[in-house]
């Protein structure tokens, strides 16, 4: 007998206490860790998304009437506003981010980096459970030492890299090497559930190179060492496997990216259109090399053109909730998305972008291609 279930089965996104990659500093005083903080973000902050998750430790802290935003055309915003801590919204706060470094005396971390303080022995035995997932160590005098109950707890810890608290490039170099470790698997999704109205018949059915574009589009991107999953809308009649059905329906490529990213939240997932015929190996193998995972997207754009083309593009995990939100504006423009957000954007000759919807150009386009 099935058991009732009252919510969806939803896959979840993949997170630690806070973020989707976070790192918990602890063992010594609070400036210490905020000044260390600090220094590894100005190394790191030109290649990746970073914040600070701290405490205040004002006691008299109230929140503004009203929530205060102060912009400025640099990019920067001072923003004083009144927030409950809640593990769902935080989550929310920093989905975005490539690491979130947190307090830890203050707040856990699902991976930590400890700091050898020995006056701050009391400090971390309080916090003994909190550090099962010490990725580093970090003397912070020359004869820093593990302590006992810190060895017997998790005999491993003794086998961690250590540095010293004045090596900001060997710190900043490993917690780099972190970030990159987190970097999203990169998947396929062909773009077939068009309705292809002004074509007249299914554009993923049509034949430039001696089988479906959408075969021939899944066996590209495959060649390249991608899972590849066919995007199409519930009605079509699908044979093949990997299929995912859009279950954002009526949204057209915005909807089936989202399904996508329903489908698994903690994959990126590289998008192709059926009907960019021009596209080929090298097109695709360049945009895989030019792969930003920092950013939420890496697009293609013609050079003669004024936008990026959303339906070759990279859409990284941290897409997906931004996505959501133009969603709640009312928006399913995945172009607006890339124009409107941090993205990288590789430029390539018009015609690779070309679009075919109508049959008089795809008799001129098969034509050419036959040459």
């Amino acid at each position: 007998m099935n058991k009732h279930r009252k919510h969806a089965n939803l896959t979840r996104r993949e997170y630690g206490n806070m973020a989707p990659f976070e790192l918990a500093i602890v063992g010594t005083k609070c400036a210490v860790i905020k000044e260390l903080v600090q220094k590894v973000s100005a190394r790191l902050q030109q290649h990746f998304k970073l914040a600070y998750a701290d405490a205040s430790h004002s006691v008299n802290e109230t929140p503004p009437v009203p929530d205060q935003f102060t912009f400025h055309d640099s990019g920067i915003l001072d923003a004083t506003s009144s927030y409950q801590m809640n593990p769902y919204l935080n989550k929310i706060k920093f989905a975005g981010y490539d690491l979130v470094f947190i307090n830890g005396n203050h707040y856990p971390g699902g991976q930590q980096i400890l700091i050898l303080d020995k006056e701050k022995e009391a400090s971390v035995l309080k916090r003994l459970d909190q550090l099962n997932n010490i990725q580093f160590l970090i003397n912070l005098n020359y004869k820093s030492e593990v302590f006992d109950f810190l060895a017997d707890k998790y005999p491993e810890v003794k086998n961690l890299k250590a540095y010293s608290i004045d090596d900001t490039e060997g710190i900043s170099a490993h917690i780099g090497k972190l970030i990159d470790q987190k970097t999203a698997t990169l998947q396929g999704l062909v773009l077939a559930g068009g309705k292809s109205m002004r074509m007249g018949q299914d554009k993923g059915l049509l034949d430039y190179f001696g089988k479906s574009q959408r075969l021939y589009s899944a066996e590209l991107l495959e060649k390249l060492n991608l899972k590849t999953f066919l995007s199409v809308r519930k009605e079509q009649k699908v044979t093949e496997n990997n299929v995912i059905v859009d279950t954002f329906i009526g949204l057209g490529p915005f909807g089936a990216i989202c399904s996508a990213f329903q489908k698994d939240p903690n994959k990126a997932w590289l998008a192709l259109a059926t009907d960019l015929p021009y596209v080929d190996e090298k097109l695709i193998r360049l945009l895989l090399r030019e792969r930003d995972p920092g950013r939420i997207a890496t697009a293609l754009k013609g050079k003669q053109k004024d936008f990026p083309e959303p339906l070759i593009t990279i859409w990284e995990p941290k897409a997906y909730p931004l996505m959501l939100q133009f969603l709640a504006q009312g928006i399913s423009c995945p172009r607006k998305v890339l124009i409107n957000s941090d993205v990288k954007i590789v430029e390539v000759q018009d015609e690779y972008l070309f679009n075919v919807n109508t049959p008089e150009e795809f008799t001129a386009v098969k034509k050419d291609l036959e040459k």
